[in-house]
């Protein structure tokens, strides 16, 4: 009897119902520190195998991955947009593109590491040039989205750009393959002659692209963009009463927020330092909206528009502001190591503008609503940017030649408002000899990417399809 009770196994203590659950699965913190890791131990010459040499199945499960990390926030929130935007993306091979910055980049980890550093755009494409409002309102050309700005060898934006406009000559253009070599050639040609003239006269702080001066390709893309303030707020905005914005599809009115960002906009002028401009009247919100289905990468993302009463107190001058949720910037962490901080979120997206783009918007600033990073500028009646599916071959590569201009001037205004601290341009200059092998190396590299973001794509599209985006990646024990 003693025996079989000595074999009988032993119950466990019971627990105590106040001891804290074992957590058996949580949500993964992603790979930003793995990969800036990585891009300092390929920077520094170790071999490794970057992500752009994955074949197969480890290449598609990479971009799985890559894909969840980026848009984490939004799939765990149900966000119907993020749905919308996948949609989107498996679609189109250009919006595919322009919506996959991290992968692009990931691919480039570490890489270029002896270039001279710029303040990178970070996301430059043919759509990311375009008209917007100078700092007294008037119409100039120029690079348009910040979102992605960072410290980054130049490189790095020239190779961006080479590959969307070759995307985009073929998905939007219809162009073969010769002639993409050629507008991309064209692009890169026109950075380096226009980076050549500012290594020789330092123009870059005077310079603008007005309705005056630019090449005629971009003088019709200031006619076809120009229309009368009151027709836009009218048209597009405004309720019947004038005194607020109108509730559709796109516009959601949420009119309780107006002290909201009263303060907000407050903040941004009272940041930058800056007198409330005449055309802006007293600064006073008159409405506020949330703005639905806008953007490509950020979609999804909260945007608000801000109505400002302009001087005439009559609905026909109003100014609208945007503030959009900024992010980490796609190249944070992947760029090689650097001396110079462009700073974090909106901060970071404002330093890009306030150095880029020479007489820029004023009202473009960093802000926080609700202890989340916004970016703030005005929207214009003549913000717009080209319509690439309306461009003969022959405009595709003077528009190419223009935004790698631009571009080059961008670049050039570093050393002048940015970080960088010696004279940065014959650097460039210097560092794309000899030149004909210099942009014989963007466009292999160009062609090469391009292959690889068509097989990705198709590696998306399967996902997509198969349910991989309603879900992030969970790490379990």
């Amino acid at each position: 009897m003693a025996k079989a009770q000595n074999n009988r196994k032993k119950s466990k203590p019971q627990t105590q119902s106040t001891e804290t659950e074992i957590k058996t699965s949580w949500r993964s913190d992603g790979q930003v520190e793995a990969f800036r890791v990585l891009s300092k131990r390929i920077a520094s010459g170790e071999r490794v195998v970057p992500p752009f040499l994955l074949k197969g199945q480890a290449r598609r499960e990479h971009v799985r991955s890559t894909l969840r990390e980026d848009h984490a926030e939004r799939i765990e929130q149900r966000n119907p947009a993020a749905r919308e935007k996948f949609d989107e993306l498996a679609g189109d091979l250009f919006k595919f593109f322009r919506g996959t910055a991290l992968l692009f980049y990931r691919d480039m980890v570490g890489q270029d590491g002896h270039m001279p550093s710029v303040l990178a755009l970070g996301d430059v494409h043919p759509e990311n040039f375009g008209v917007m409002p100078d700092e007294h309102g008037a119409p100039i050309f120029g690079v348009n989205d910040f979102d992605e700005t960072i410290y980054a060898p130049f490189t790095w934006d020239l190779k961006r750009g080479a590959v969307g406009f070759w995307i985009a000559a073929r998905e939007e253009g219809g162009l073969n393959r010769k002639k993409r070599r050629k507008v991309v050639k064209k692009f890169i040609k026109g950075y380096l002659e226009a980076m050549d003239g500012y290594a020789k006269r330092a123009t870059e702080k005077n310079d603008s692209y007005r309705m005056d001066n630019s090449p005629e390709v971009i003088q019709r893309l200031f006619e076809e963009a120009w229309e009368e303030r009151k027709d836009w707020l009218w048209d597009d905005y405004l309720k019947p009463s004038g005194r607020g914005f109108r509730a559709s599809d796109e516009l959601q009115p949420i009119s309780n927020e107006i002290d909201k960002f009263q303060k907000a906009i407050n903040d941004v002028m009272a940041k930058k330092g800056i007198d409330v401009p005449d055309r802006a009247g007293e600064l006073k919100v008159k409405d506020v909206c949330k703005r639905h289905g806008q953007g490509t990468a950020s979609l999804g993302l909260p945007r608000y528009y801000v109505l400002i009463e302009g001087p005439s107190k009559d609905a026909t001058d109003d100014l609208i502001i945007e503030f959009k949720r900024a992010r980490r910037s796609a190249l944070e962490g992947l760029t090689p190591p650097s001396d110079f901080n462009a700073g974090a979120k909106a901060d970071r997206i404002a330093h890009g503008q306030a150095v880029q783009l020479a007489h820029g918007d004023i009202f473009y600033g960093a802000v926080e609503i609700d202890g989340k990073s916004f970016m703030s500028r005005e929207r214009a009646p003549f913000r717009d940017d080209i319509d690439l599916d309306e461009l003969s071959f022959s405009t595709w590569k003077d528009y190419a030649e223009v935004c790698g201009a631009a571009l080059a001037q961008a670049h050039a205004l570093s050393d002048d408002l940015g970080e960088i601290d010696y004279d940065m341009e014959p650097s460039i200059v210097a560092a794309a000899e000899p030149r004909p092998l210099f942009i014989a190396d963007i466009v292999r590299f160009t062609e090469e990417a391009a292959d690889r973001l068509k097989e990705d794509h198709g590696f998306f599209r399967d996902d997509h399809a198969g349910g991989a985006f309603e879900r992030i990646d969970m790490v379990y024990r």
